[in-house]
C-alpha cells in the first residue's frame, strides 16, 4: 500500500501579512490568497484526488472548495484539523503579546509543545486530536491521493510527529508558507516518508524571507 497525502496550508489571510495570532480567529482568504490556492489547484487538477478533508475554519475551507472543484469532489471537514487556539492571544500581534503577557510568552518561546496560554492549547494537545484524523484518513483512503488542508502551526506539528522530529522545535526549524504544499506517502498508517516540504513553486519562483514568520529565536539568529 502507497497513500499519498497532499497537506496544504491555507492560503494568505488579512491577518497572515499582519503577524497576528490567529488560530481560532475567523478570517477569509484575501484577494492574495485565492490567487495562491487557485494556482495550487491548477497544479494539482492533473492529479486523481479521490478526497479533500480540511479544517472547519472559513479559510480552510474556502481552499478546500477551490482545490476540490477539478475533481468534482466536497471537502470533508474534520474538526480535528483546525488551528492550533490561542487563548487570549487570540487576534493580538506578537508584540502585543510580549508587552502585555511577557511571562506567558516567555514560557511558549522556551516550549509551545506542553505549554499552553490561559485558555489555549498546547503543541501536544493540537497532536493528541490531528494525529487520529491523520490516520483514519490514510487507513480510508489505501492506495489513494488525498489533500488534506489544514494550518501553519498544526500541519508542522503533524509534520514533525511523522517523521520523528523533535516537536519542541517545530517553531524553530519549520515554516509553512500560505497555500504551500507537502507531499507525504505512507507505506502504512505509521510509516512515512516525506516527498516534497512548503513548495510554492506554483505562485513563488524563490522561498519566501523569514522576516517575522517564524519566532523569536529565528529573529534574533537573523541579527547576530
Amino acid at each position: 500500500m502507497t497513500t499519498r497525502l497532499y497537506f496544504v496550508r491555507h492560503g494568505a489571510t488579512r491577518l497572515t501579512a499582519e503577524d497576528r495570532f490567529a488560530g481560532a480567529t475567523g478570517v477569509d482568504l484575501s484577494e492574495e490568497g485565492r490567487r495562491q490556492v487557485q494556482l495550487l489547484a491548477e497544479r494539482l487538477g492533473g492529479e486523481a484526488l479521490k478526497a479533500v478533508y480540511c479544517s472547519p475554519l472559513g479559510r480552510t475551507v474556502e481552499t478546500a472548495k477551490i482545490i476540490a472543484r477539478p475533481h468534482a469532489l466536497a471537502p470533508v471537514q474534520r474538526d480535528g484539523l483546525r488551528e492550533i487556539h490561542h487563548g487570549h492571544w487570540e487576534g493580538l500581534t506578537r508584540r502585543e503579546v510580549e508587552e502585555r503577557y511577557p511571562e506567558e510568552y516567555a514560557a511558549w518561546e522556551e516550549d509551545p509543545f506542553t505549554f499552553a496560554p490561559k485558555d489555549g492549547e498546547s503543541g501536544l494537545a493540537v497532536l493528541a486530536r490531528a494525529l487520529p484524523v491523520v490516520r483514519e484518513i490514510v487507513v480510508n483512503h489505501p492506495d489513494e491521493r488525498v489533500a488534506v488542508v489544514s494550518h501553519k502551526a498544526t500541519l508542522r506539528l503533524i509534520l514533525s510527529s511523522l517523521l520523528g522530529f523533535d516537536a519542541r522545535g517545530y517553531r524553530d526549524r519549520l515554516d509553512q508558507s500560505p497555500a504551500c504544499l507537502n507531499v507525504v506517502d505512507f507505506k502504512d498508517p505509521v510509516r512515512a516518508r516525506l516527498m516534497l516540504f512548503n513548495d510554492t513553486s506554483h505562485y513563488s519562483d524563490r522561498p519566501r524571507t523569514p522576516d517575522q514568520n517564524l519566532s523569536k529565536w529565528w529573529d534574533a539568529s537573523e541579527r547576530s
